[in-house]
């Protein structure tokens, strides 16, 4: 059997404009379905992004 490989991927590095950071947020709050969690771990992704 084949092993597959992973690499870790972070949102926040490819998060570069506030355009892009807000179609982030926006996909978020459409998938979140009331999740707070999900959406506070999206906000933080749009601040490590800005630094």
């Amino acid at each position: 059997m084949k092993k597959v490989t992973t690499t870790k991927y972070d949102v926040a590095e490819h998060l570069r404009t506030p355009e892009e950071m807000a179609a982030y947020l926006e996909a978020c709050l459409e998938e979140a379905d009331g999740d707070a969690a999900f959406i506070a771990k999206a906000l933080g992704d749009i601040a490590r992004a800005k630094g």
